[in-house]
């Protein structure tokens, strides 16, 4: 038995809130890198594994990527979503 899937049509308001989760999510990846930068760079003095902040500010520094990936994802699963070209497929 087959099923028809409905797609609610996009409104304007959910284009809005994915617009504004894709740009708080840009700046908690940028500001997550800083913050990063400025960890590992204020303590490469000692650079080891017993370096507790060089170690977190690594860390910081790659989870800014995954955080920038994760919006990326969004970003595009959005745009290419079925209803963002505007066809309905419905009949």
């Amino acid at each position: 038995m087959t099923t028809k899937t409905f797609f609610e049509p996009r409104t304007e308001a959910s284009e809005r809130s994915v617009q504004r989760l894709v740009r708080w999510m840009t700046a908690a990846a940028w500001t997550t890198l800083l913050f990063g930068l400025a960890l590992t760079l204020g303590n490469m003095h000692h650079f080891s594994e017993q370096n507790a902040t060089l170690m977190v500010g690594i860390g910081f520094m790659v989870g800014s990527v995954h955080i920038y990936v994760i919006r990326t994802a969004i970003h595009l699963v959005h745009a290419r979503s079925p209803h963002s070209t505007g066809n309905d497929d419905r009949n």
